[in-house]
């Protein structure tokens, strides 16, 4: 017998949409004075009327569809009644029997070298997504005593997608939190940025017995034990930790005999890196659900008929293609992805290349040929020179692909200099910096800036008679069989030249000049 997690998510996005959720107030809230896009819709003043957001409703409607699900026929909104300051109407719209899609499913991919301990895959069910409005923001004073209310959240449309209890571990809980934060970038409906709150999620967790006997095992799959949700996680790496945490704690009080008994709600504290106890959870009665009366039902066939067929690639499928079409790694191919536009910019980037390669005068043969017989390098050197090189200064000059001011046609240049030995390395780096800066185009930097390669033999012979001679002990011991010795020459040969001299053409002098 041995305990196995049951983890379930409740994950709300934010939806960017221009106005809120039922009212015309502008929905950039977060950047403005606090209660100043607000208006007596989204504050609840008595005798307003709702108008539901068509942008919200088609959103939905997209993730619906990325996320397998089936959108229904009908809906509606309900009112969901609770008490509390961030709440300003008493209630909150939102959807309950009748909610926008049903019955999905999100395959995920777990990273594992113990396929015994770690699935590779996942397939999670969706048991749902439906619209709702988002309560206001609490903001609580460092006395301890007082707390503020900013309304400018309240109103704001989210879209809140549960899955069915099928995560098996707080890895996979936080990969798939990380696919559908992909998954809404990829579809522009929002940024789904964790830390302002664009995407949040509540995790429930509890444990299940099973028998080691794996022929016995499905006698124990339905059954649930009492669950604990926990709130307050705003990163990846809390909900993570916070499932870990929650792992711990339960498995010891099963140890002990004394199992959850009652579903509860617990906060993770970050700093202390624990859950601590709220309250017990409600019931869906304690809400008091009932049909919204000023807002009509919902027939979704339009929609659906609108929204089919417009989903772009997503994520996962562009990985796939990546690892196949371009032989990227998937460790490559998952960086290049995660970013929509990083994607798109290397794939162009990959495509002047082929444009080179083709117009090449003495390459020979069919376009496909002569990309087949090229790519594994040049595709080498685009991954290195993207994801680290570039990426690495990208990184340090707080610069993203959004703001890049090299262009793809240049960035594939700046390959095929690489690629036909034109520049080495350190110089590569030292123009690769230059087109980071201006934008400008790698062949005129490399020839202004004179750091083309060095690859005259009557030069490079020169420069290295003189290192030779200026360290003769070396050459010496060298000669005698000490070969770890001809780095040191290359080295040499590099720092007199400035790093343009050919490695390959200045490696193969030194032994010869040596001998």
């Amino acid at each position: 017998m041995h305990l196995v997690p049951v983890i379930g998510l409740e994950i709300h996005i934010q939806l960017k949409t221009k106005s809120k959720m039922f009212c015309g107030c502008d929905n950039t809230g977060e950047d403005q004075p606090p209660n100043t896009t607000v208006c007596p819709i989204c504050m609840g003043h008595p005798g307003t009327l709702p108008v539901i957001n068509e942008q919200a409703l088609e959103w939905a409607g997209l993730m619906a569809l990325a996320l397998n699900c089936e959108i229904q026929n009908a809906s509606k909104f309900d009112r969901k009644q609770y008490f509390y300051p961030d709440l300003p109407k008493g209630y909150q719209i939102s959807q309950y029997d009748k909610p926008i899609c049903l019955n999905g499913l999100l395959e995920i991919d777990i990273p594992t070298k113990d396929e015994k301990k770690q699935r590779p895959w996942a397939k999670i069910k969706i048991n749902r997504a439906h619209l709702e409005e988002d309560a206001a923001k609490l903001l609580h004073g460092g006395d301890g005593k007082h707390s503020l209310v900013d309304y400018n959240r309240s109103g704001t449309p989210l879209l809140e997608i549960v899955t069915e209890p099928d995560l098996h571990s707080p890895l996979e809980a936080k990969i798939f939190m990380q696919e559908l934060q992909t998954i809404a970038r990829y579809l522009e409906i929002s940024d789904a940025d964790m830390e302002k709150g664009h995407l949040r999620c509540d995790a429930n967790i509890s444990l299940r017995e099973v028998l080691d006997d794996p022929a016995k095992e499905k006698k124990n799959i339905s059954k649930l034990n009492p669950k604990t949700e926990i709130k307050n996680l705003n990163s990846f790496r809390a909900v993570e930790r916070a499932l870990e945490y929650e792992t711990k704690r339960q498995t010891e009080l099963w140890e002990k005999g004394k199992p959850p008994a009652i579903t509860t709600t617990r906060g993770w504290n970050d700093a202390k890196q624990i859950t601590e106890e709220q309250r017990t959870k409600e019931a869906e009665n304690d809400y008091r659900y009932f049909p919204e009366p000023d807002l009509p039902p919902l027939d979704l066939t339009d929609l659906r008929e609108k929204i089919v067929g417009s989903l772009p690639e997503l994520p996962r499928a562009k990985r796939a293609r990546f690892v196949m079409q371009y032989e990227f790694t998937p460790d490559e191919a998952k960086i290049l992805v995660e970013d929509k536009k990083l994607a798109n910019y290397a794939e162009n980037v990959i495509s002047e290349l082929k444009a080179w390669l083709i117009a090449l005068e003495e390459v020979e043969g069919t376009e496909d040929e002569i990309w087949e017989k090229h790519k594994k390098q040049l595709v080498r050197l685009v991954a290195g020179w993207l994801i680290n090189k570039l990426g690495g200064l990208m990184a340090d000059n707080k610069i993203d692909i959004r703001r890049l001011k090299i262009t793809p046609e240049n960035f594939a240049e700046f390959i095929t200099l690489i690629y036909q030995n034109k520049i080495s390395g350190p110089t590569a780096i030292k123009i690769l910096e230059e087109m980071m800066l201006t934008g400008g185009d790698p062949s005129q930097i490399m020839e202004t800036k004179n750091l083309g390669q060095i690859s005259d033999t009557n030069e490079l012979e020169k420069i290295i008679e003189t290192i030779i001679a200026e360290h003769p002990d070396e050459a010496a011991e060298y000669k005698q069989g000490k070969l770890t010795l001809l780095q040191f020459f290359i080295g040499q040969t590099m720092k007199k030249t400035g790093g343009k001299a050919n490695p390959k053409i200045a490696e193969k002098i030194i032994k010869d000049k040596i001998k």
